[in-house]
């Protein structure tokens, strides 16, 4: 009896060899997102070194500063009152002297139920709060993949959370051709959360998502490290599939409270 071939999924080749910075929608600016925005300055500038087109991130958040996101979220208290996503995005700016753009609205469908002007990536990562809004750019993700163009929607990473615990999920944004190999079994599609994990997403509803009024409330709702933690296993998820050109694994779940991890690997899908 053979044994079974390990499950890999090969990176699309236009992410390692890109004749342009790859286009990178982050949609959300809070205590994760401010640190995967973090991530990916250190990435862009790690790619661009090693002879790599880099990034181009686009940064999406509706949300004002206030004095309750100060220290678990990284802003300054210098930066109250600005958008979320103006200061991180002046702050990358300034300091490895990229044009990364900030958007101060919501990241939504426009009036054909398709995406946003100015939205076209080939990577999408979201660090959101609610599951609706998950299911909603789900559905706008799906109704985008044209693979007529190189910054055609490629791969959705989504970043959740709870108090102690959380999880990243990597999906492919309909089908990426594989190569063959005589080693591994490749897989084309990796299925997006919304599918797979979609009735604990809906759970994940009934929590208190009002905002908090001070940094020792948000700490009742949020460790203080849960988000850094994320963002850096997320990233370099991310990162490998720049570096290796392929994962054994799409994902992962956190629990700091135990310092568990337990990777997702190609054979749930």
């Amino acid at each position: 009896m053979k044994p079974e071939k390990t499950k890999i999924h090969f990176t699309d080749p236009y992410l390692i060899s890109p004749t342009n910075p790859i286009a990178v929608n982050v949609i959300g600016a809070g205590g994760t997102g401010s640190k995967v925005l973090t991530a990916l300055v250190e990435m862009n500038h790690s790619l661009t070194a090693l002879g790599h087109a880099g990034l181009s991130v686009r940064l999406w958040d509706n949300d004002i500063i206030t004095n309750a996101n100060l220290g678990r979220q990284r802003f300054a208290p210098s930066e109250v009152g600005l958008y979320k996503s103006v200061a991180l995005i002046n702050r990358a700016n300034r300091f490895t002297g990229t044009h990364w753009k900030a958007e101060t609205v919501k990241f939504e469908r426009d009036s054909f139920g398709k995406l946003p002007t100015n939205a076209k990536a080939s990577i999408y990562i979201t660090c959101t709060d609610t599951a609706k809004s998950r299911f909603d750019i789900a559905d706008i993700l799906k109704n985008s993949n044209q693979r007529h163009h190189r910054d055609d929607p490629k791969y959705w990473m989504d970043f959740g959370n709870s108090q102690y615990t959380g999880q990243v999920v990597l999906s492919t944004i309909g089908e990426i051709p594989q190569p063959k190999s005589e080693k591994f079994e490749t897989v084309e599609r990796l299925p997006f959360v919304t599918e797979e994990f979609g009735e604990l997403l809906q759970e994940s509803e009934t929590k208190d998502d009002t905002p908090s009024c001070s940094l020792a409330e948000a700490l009742e709702k949020q460790d203080l490290f849960i988000n850094s933690a994320l963002a850096q296993m997320g990233c370099s998820l991310l990162w490998n599939l720049f570096r290796e050109g392929m994962t054994a694994n799409r994902g992962f779940f956190l629990n700091l409270k135990d310092f568990r991890a337990q990777p997702i690997p190609k054979n749930n899908c």
